[in-house]
């Protein structure tokens, strides 16, 4: 099995660790030592630790980071080391982020997560993108993932497919929340979900749940999206209102079970009212 290099260890690399055991050795700014010992993964006391020698390394940070985590990383690679930047940020930012890796030697992969990495881990499809794209898909496979797809392009390429998806992925949880939160006010809840389908509670419960458990990763994703769809000449007039509700729903610091108690939960005047 290949070895593997993780720079960032919150939930992406935590579930991909997961499961069988893994050549791995980590980096995380937040320490997250007892995470790396639960998991078997070596944790560095670095970043340049972590990356020394790597042939493989997955950047799984926060979209805010990515950047600068390769920038980082570029002092410390081996030549030819392949830098698969799994974040969920804009071409743009992936464009910048190639251009450290590559400069620095190493072989820079955009690669786009497409779907919670719950309860896949390894097997949650994956995008590849750019000039090394195809050797990123051999090594990842190597190292136990399963479902990787090239797209074509340069690098930037799976980036805009997630970006663009995001859109609507999480503009649906948003319009789900704004929805059931004047649902709830009106004391009509169980009548819009009936009107919107037999699926639709667990449909609305699930989609308020990805909201309070990630809704802050969630919007810092939405604003890479707003600048994705500024930088193609669009006025993302939705992207930045999904970007706030998911914002503020991640903020509640609470998640609790079935859709009526979360609703309980979001509603501001209901909050009002129970203090």
């Amino acid at each position: 099995m290949v070895p593997v290099s993780l720079i960032g260890f919150g939930e992406a690399a935590q579930a991909f660790a997961g499961g069988a055991a893994w050549a791995a050795r980590g980096y995380d700014i937040a320490g997250r030592g007892a995470d790396f010992s639960r998991l078997g993964v070596t944790a560095m006391g670095d970043n340049g630790a972590a990356i020394a020698d790597a042939p493989l390394i997955l950047s799984l940070v926060t979209a805010g980071s990515a950047l600068t985590a390769a920038r980082n990383a570029a002092a410390h690679l081996s030549p030819g080391s392949l830098w698969c930047d799994m974040n969920s940020v804009s071409p743009a930012t992936k464009r910048a982020a190639a251009a450290a890796i590559d400069a620095a030697g190493g072989r820079y992969v955009d690669c786009a997560v497409m779907a919670p990495v719950h309860p896949k881990r390894r097997d949650v499809p994956i995008l590849l993108a750019g000039d090394h794209a195809a050797a990123a898909r051999d090594a990842l496979a190597a190292a136990g993932f399963t479902s990787l797809r090239i797209v074509a392009g340069a690098v930037g390429s799976a980036a805009a497919i997630k970006m663009v998806r995001s859109v609507m992925v999480k503009g649906i949880e948003a319009l789900t929340a704004e929805c059931l939160i004047a649902a709830h006010r009106a004391g009509v809840v169980d009548a819009v979900v009936a009107s919107l389908g037999p699926d639709w509670e667990a449909k609305a419960d699930y989609n308020l749940d990805r909201m309070l458990a990630h809704g802050t990763r969630r919007a810092d994703e939405m604003d890479e999206v707003v600048a994705t769809l500024t930088d193609l000449g669009i006025d993302p007039l939705m992207s930045r209102g999904t970007a706030a509700r998911q914002r503020a729903l991640g903020a509640t610091g609470s998640n609790p079970a079935g859709l009526a108690a979360k609703l309980a939960l979001i509603d501001p005047d209901e909050r009002q009212r129970a203090a």
